[in-house]
């Protein structure tokens, strides 16, 4: 408080604290450190909060954002507490739960393929690989494109022709393709395969089987080229690979896998140490083209080699490629009324 004497000059006063404020700005500073406190430890929101009620966009991504960071912390702390619960508990520790995952969650296929089948073995035998299985015929493939094809399908073409043995890279130069395949059988060729592009880019994959089919198309994605891996090997030699067929299971998938089997020749060659790979997971079938490198007697590594590449399924069809009156085994729908995450076909 200031108050002017009679020489004009200011003094001040000092204000006596009274005995009753005290505990009130000791309330206060004690609210602001709880507040602090709040603050550090994370964000408290009312259980019926809902981020996509903020209206401003930033504002929601950061709101987005600190209530995934909270969600973190509050699994890493129940994780925390469980694995006490069992190292106290010791061997009276209950069972770890299975994660469910879409593939231990999937719907039993009724088509599921048992090796010990008669009636698989029966149609083993007599379909149209079973010439290729019994070692009548050696494997002759045909790779060509649609028409006017760009640079990376043109690389792409080439780059498969150095995985797949005995294989022949053709430009069809607007050629129909009914006019290709009777061309093919009288030259002995077991295989046509045709490389479609869509603005420049793989994105379709006719796989034909000679002379008598079946005639499988993929749709193709992830087409990595060798020179966009990193960390790649020096380029394949001309040794004939391993091929491995993973979680080809159904009949529709047995057919597939024997389809794929059937483009490399019979006996690899394992002083090449190359090795092709159809990966099947949820009918999205990866490609991998690897080669093993022995680091010592114990440790095996592998090196990626490319091209890779993603393929899906979208029909199968009876006999060689006919467009209009051809016979399909099987078809992909999309709005299909039973569909499911967790119900695949291969």
């Amino acid at each position: 408080m200031l108050y002017s004497d009679k020489r004009g000059k200011t003094k001040k006063v000092k204000r006596k604290v009274k005995p009753d404020e005290a505990p009130v700005q000791e309330m206060d500073q004690a609210e602001g450190e709880e507040t602090e406190k709040k603050s550090v430890s994370g964000p408290c929101f009312p259980p019926t909060f809902s981020v996509s009620e903020i209206k401003n966009k930033q504002r929601r991504h950061a709101m987005f954002l600190k209530l995934k960071e909270e969600k973190r912390k509050q699994k890493l702390e129940l994780k925390k507490k469980k694995k006490k619960e069992r190292k106290a508990l010791g061997d009276q520790a209950p069972p770890k739960e299975v994660p469910k995952t879409i593939e231990n969650q999937r719907i039993y296929d009724e088509t599921t393929v048992n090796p010990e089948d008669e009636e698989v073995a029966f149609d083993e035998g007599t379909d149209e690989f079973s010439a290729y299985f019994s070692r009548l015929t050696n494997p002759k493939v045909l790779i060509t494109t649609s028409d006017r094809p760009r640079g990376r399908t043109v690389r792409f073409c080439e780059q498969l022709a150095t995985v797949i043995p005995h294989a022949h890279v053709y430009y069809r130069r607007g050629l129909a393709l009914k006019r290709v395949i009777p061309q093919c059988v009288s030259r002995g060729f077991t295989y046509v395969m045709v490389i479609n592009e869509d603005r420049k880019v793989p994105n379709g994959l006719v796989l034909c089987h000679l002379p008598d089919g079946p005639t499988a198309h993929f749709k193709v994605s992830n087409v990595r080229l060798r020179k966009e891996m990193k960390r790649r090997g020096k380029d394949p030699t001309e040794h004939v690979p391993e091929v491995i067929l993973n979680n080809f299971s159904t009949r529709l998938g047995h057919s597939i896998g024997r389809l794929f089997a059937a483009l490399f020749p019979h006996d690899p060659q394992f002083v090449g140490r190359q090795v092709a790979t159809f990966h099947n997971q949820r009918d999205f079938i990866f490609f991998r083209f690897h080669r093993y490198i022995f680091k010592n007697e114990k440790k095996v590594g592998i090196q990626e080699l490319g091209p890779r590449f993603t393929l899906k399924l979208r029909s199968l069809q009876k006999g060689t490629f006919d467009s209009k009156f051809g016979e399909y085994e099987w078809v992909h729908k999309r709005h299909e009324m039973d569909s499911s995450r967790r119900k695949f076909h291969l």
